[in-house]
């Protein structure tokens, strides 16, 4: 297998990947990754690099890339919302089915956290995504970054316009938009196949957003709760089920 940087633009701004290509000739299936809010494409304990690097290794492709305004991607984290990364994601999935190597009948996505929300709209508009992984994703982005907001934090906001999240400018627009943003909603229009993986002790997203998610879809769906796991399934063999049922996963629904 080889993997190479690559980039392609969305509204002007470079937005940086890499691709991770299985050996040998002829067309694959191929997925895109879509990071959690404030990491990404490398991802926490290297869980996006190690998971692109076993799909290439069962002849699944993968794209990691860097939404704009996270990682390396131009842009400023203050201009990011839900909305910007969903426009960066359906970028991602065309960037893909350009690759002469893919075979763009057979394209999944996966999402980690609000990567997981992000995934879930993108596969919901896109309409051609055949396979969608969700790993500790949010169900419920108003429940979990408008309601939660204390007084004197949402007074901040509207004075500022900004707020301080450990080092990363989180915009008034980002709220805004999140609080206009239905993942449940959006996952009644998906008609793949969506596997959704929570962690059963996650302290960042409750398990109970995989529960609503799994409630919700209407397509093909398996819920796969990983014992005592954590948000970002942070020791090995949890790292290992997860990378394993997610290959299964991908394997079963983009087949030829």
């Amino acid at each position: 297998m080889h993997e190479h940087f690559v980039q392609f633009r969305v509204e002007g701004k470079a937005i940086y990947g890499m691709m991770h290509l299985p050996e040998g000739k002829g067309k694959v299936p191929a997925v895109a990754m879509c990071h959690g809010f404030t990491g990404n494409r490398i991802e926490a304990h290297r869980l996006f690099v190690k998971t692109a690097r076993f799909l290439a290794a069962n002849k699944i492709a993968a794209l990691r890339f860097d939404f704009r305004g996270s990682g390396e991607s131009e842009g400023d984290f203050e201009q990011v919302t839900v909305s910007s990364e969903i426009t960066d994601a359906l970028a991602a999935l065309e960037f893909l089915r350009k690759q002469p190597e893919v075979d763009t009948e057979r394209i999944g996505l996966i999402g980690l956290s609000l990567g997981g929300c992000v995934a879930t709209c993108t596969a919901a508009r896109d309409r051609k995504v055949r396979a969608l992984v969700l790993w500790a994703a949010v169900a419920d982005l108003k429940g979990l970054f408008v309601q939660r907001m204390q007084p004197e934090v949402r007074d901040l906001l509207e004075k500022q316009g900004w707020l301080d999240f450990g080092g990363w400018k989180v915009s008034k627009a980002f709220y805004e938009d999140a609080a206009k943003i239905e993942p449940l909603r959006e996952a009644l229009r998906y008609d793949g196949a969506v596997l959704i993986v929570h962690g059963a002790n996650d302290p960042v997203v409750p398990v109970d957003h995989a529960h609503r998610y799994h409630t919700t879809f209407q397509c093909t769906k398996k819920l796969h709760i990983v014992p005592e796991a954590d948000h970002t399934f942070a020791r090995l063999d949890w790292e290992n089920e997860v990378m394993h049922v997610t290959l299964d996963w991908l394997r079963t629904h983009l087949a030829t």
